[in-house]
């Protein structure tokens, strides 16, 4: 009921005319029904018609800056065509109808300003896809308790007037994409409990005195941000602090919280900062932590963190789970004190320079489930107390220096889902035991190594190698079985056609000898690399084999056949036609050494010859088309790539990809580092400015970085540290440029990587 028209807007409101002829009123052309009521600002008092629930054509509602009282009717709620609900500065109050998810179509709604709010303790609209930025109003609802606006891509900033929220205990805004400075009157709300805004873009450093100003603090959850300076000492002050989580931000300089103090505390993640800073006591707060008796996750990882881990930290809570303290610089004998931490599930010790030998100890943790320790310099044989982890469903230890036979023990590990044991120096044969695990689903790399023999006929009863669980993060459909360089010699054992599951399979560089089997053809193969051994015979037509692109039989001289060309056919694109595999030196010869006389245009990045090629008992001569591919007298099509810059499978015939880009993008990477071109003439004989690089990375990268290319002030404090993010940049560029594209790196994760190396550069 309306008590007040200062404006005389509702004079036409009678039935002398039809209601779509009303003052603020819209209709639908087709049915006549009310879709829209508009009385912003007409000065309106009165009270809001529960027979708003006949309107069930109504889409827009506009009431704001009137002087409506009383309750809002829940009969909006049945309003399922309501899209726009603004009901703001008006003085309504008592309870939201909680009925109002009934208005299925609701994209905004405006409640700001009403008696309604001054007792509102809980405002949650979190996980929803509201836009807009924060409103500023909230501050002014001061009887908030708990503010939630989390996963929703609000925008926007954090605004100041939240900080008017005295009785605030707890804010979440992860997920928001908001950015800028996090303002310093949330730091006013003194009886915080929960201050969580991951996921976001803010960038500024945090007050030296926070653990003061918020001293009730139990979650503090700040990751994933752009976040800088130093991690404040005073964060010890929040003694019933539970989980501290400020991983992937710039915070940088020396970790100086006492968490003696923080005796509650379960959850420390602070891994992906730049917190190394040189000195010799760098590591000396984890003895600090031997007081955090309920420490159940500890994440330290990629934090550049220098020096030799002390023995306290066997003295970490025994209800400790997790601990990541790989990609640091961490260095000398891994203590044995790790033994006690037998309430490990997951271990990671990854791409550090831990020496000498993994100790025995290490058979105590029977909880282990997961042990990350490659890229490090581990020698000396692989403990026999490794079969005490039972456990075990990933067991890592590929890059080290590890020697002696495979141990036979490993076949005790009945949940082992991933073994990797490339890239060390272990001879001897496989196990039997180990080729006998049930569970072995995911990967078993052997390659690169001294181990010799025929392949085991035990190969075979890895029948579940096939899909990898979701739970494995991001290898989502990759099954790897590789025994690669190594010394194993003979014929493939017919027990391999058990291997129905595998989906990449890499025997190269081997000394097998005898034909291709034929049940390769039949198998779910996604790629197989067969190449530098010594099989005879005709090369398979059926399965993986019918995609040139999907295997590689190089360096096998004695096999023939294999995928026919497409001769004397029509020039004409289709998805039958074949594609001719031409080497760098045929090219070079073709084109006259790549004249000028054969130069038909130039770009930014490449050049375009003709020629004419001599492969077996057949000429082609080739020039580009309209269409961006070469046409041959053969009539048999490729597609056109800048030599050594496109990835492998497009000179096969493969359609261009996002992985495809990746792979170009690595190899430039690496050319701009290493200031050699993938096309230089040192590459030959299956070198390639790839494996120059990967072998540099295990050598030492400071000996083929370009000084040219990189120009930095350097200085003896700070060269390891600018060598370290050189490296970083070759790793990099190794792994987007690798033959096989499921191994390339996702694009987001080198973004991620080169950002995290930015920084490094740029606080050095």
């Amino acid at each position: 009921m309306i008590t007040r028209d200062p404006y005389e807007t509702l004079t036409s409101w009678n039935t002398s005319f039809h209601f779509c002829d009303w003052s603020g009123v819209s209709c639908g052309r087709r049915h006549r029904r009310v879709t829209v009521i508009n009385l912003m600002s007409q000065g309106l008092t009165g009270s809001l018609s529960p027979h708003v629930e006949n309107l069930t054509f109504l889409r827009e509602l506009w009431l704001s800056n009137n002087s409506f009282e009383g309750p809002i009717p829940h009969e909006l709620g049945r309003l399922s065509r309501l899209r726009f609900l603004y009901l703001d500065q008006n003085k309504l109050s008592g309870v939201i109808p909680t009925n109002l998810s009934g208005c299925s179509s609701l994209e905004e709604l405006q409640l700001g300003n009403n008696n309604f709010l001054s007792k509102l303790t809980l405002f949650a609209v979190d996980d929803n896809n509201l836009t807009g930025g924060i409103p500023p109003f909230l501050g002014n609802i001061t009887s908030m308790k708990l503010l939630s606006v989390a996963l929703n891509p609000l925008g926007g900033n954090i605004p100041d007037t939240l900080g008017n929220l005295k009785s605030l205990t707890e804010f979440y805004s992860a997920g928001c994409n908001v950015s800028g400075t996090i303002p310093n009157s949330i730091y006013n709300n003194s009886l915080l409990t929960v201050l969580s805004m991951s996921d976001n873009q803010l960038s500024s450093s945090l007050p030296s005195d926070i653990g003061a100003l918020l001293p009730r603090l139990v979650i503090l959850q700040l990751r994933n941000n752009q976040l800088v300076g130093l991690l404040p000492r005073s964060i010890s002050n929040c003694s019933k602090l539970k989980s501290l989580e400020m991983d992937y931000n710039n915070f940088s300089g020396k970790l100086e919280i006492d968490f003696s103090k923080l005796r509650d505390i379960k959850r420390i993640l602070l891994q992906h900062n730049l917190f190394g800073h040189g000195e010799a006591d760098e590591m000396k707060f984890i003895d600090s932590l031997t007081n955090c008796s309920s420490l159940q996750y500890l994440g330290l990882g990629n934090c550049r963190f220098k020096g030799e881990l002390p023995e306290s930290v066997g003295n970490l809570s025994n209800q400790l789970q997790t601990l990541n303290l790989g990609a640091n610089q961490l260095y000398g004998n891994l203590p044995s004190s790790v033994g006690n931490l037998v309430g490990l599930i997951a271990l990671s010790l990854v791409e550090n320079e831990f020496t000498g030998i993994i100790p025995t100890t290490i058979g105590m943790l029977q909880n282990l489930q997961a042990a990350f320790l490659y890229e490090n310099q581990f020698s000396g044989p692989i403990p026999d107390a490794f079969g005490n982890l039972t456990k075990l469903v990933i067991l890592s230890l590929r890059a080290n220096k590890l020697e002696g036979d495979i141990p036979p023990c490993l076949g005790n590990f009945h949940q082992l889902q991933k073994l990797e044991l490339s890239n060390n120096k272990l001879s001897g044969k496989i196990p039997k035991s180990v080729l006998q695990l049930p569970s072995l689903s995911v990967l078993l790399n052997l390659s690169r190594n001294n181990l010799f023999g025929s392949l085991p006929n035990e190969v075979g009863s890895l029948k579940m190698l096939s899909n990898i669980p979701s739970s494995l993060g991001g290898c989502v459909s990759l099954s790897f079985l590789s025994l690669k360089s190594n010394l194993f010699q003979g014929m493939i054992p017919p027990s391999f056609s058990s291997l129905r599951g595998v989906i990449k399979l890499d025997l190269s560089h081997n000394n097998l000898t005898g034909q291709v089997p034929r049940f390769f053809e039949w198998f779910s193969l996604q790629y197989i690399d067969l190449s530098f051994n010594d099989f005879e015979g005709e090369t398979p037509l059926l399965g993986v084999f019918k995609n040139s692109s999907a295997f590689s039989v190089l360096g096998n001289s004695r096999l023939c056949g294999g995928l026919k060309k497409n001769k004397r056919q029509p020039s004409q694109s289709s998805t039958s036609e074949h594609f001719l595999k031409v080497s760098y030196n045929q090219l070079l010869k073709g084109t006259d050494g790549f004249s000028e006389t054969n130069l038909i245009g130039k770009g930014g990045l490449s050049y375009v010859y003709k020629g004419i090629l001599d492969v077996g008992d057949d000429k082609y001569e080739t020039q580009p088309s309209s269409k961006n591919k070469y046409s041959h007298q053969n009539n048999s099509t490729g597609t056109v790539g800048t030599i050594g810059y496109a990835p492998p499978e497009y000179g096969l015939g493969s359609e261009m990809t996002s992985s495809g880009d990746i792979y170009s993008f690595g190899i430039l990477l690496l050319e701009v580092m290493t200031g050699k071109k993938p096309t230089d003439d040192i590459f030959i004989e299956g070198l390639s400015l790839h494996k120059f690089a990967s072998m540099a990375l295990h050598n030492g990268v400071s000996n083929v970085i370009d000084g040219d290319a990189i120009l930095m002030q350097s200085s003896e404090a700070n060269v390891e540290d600018i060598e370290e993010c050189l490296a970083s940049i070759v790793k990099i560029g190794v792994s987007c440029s690798m033959d096989f594209p499921p191994l390339r790196l996702k694009i987001k994760i080198v973004v991620h990587e080169l950002k995290h190396i930015l920084n490094v550069l740029q606080n050095i």
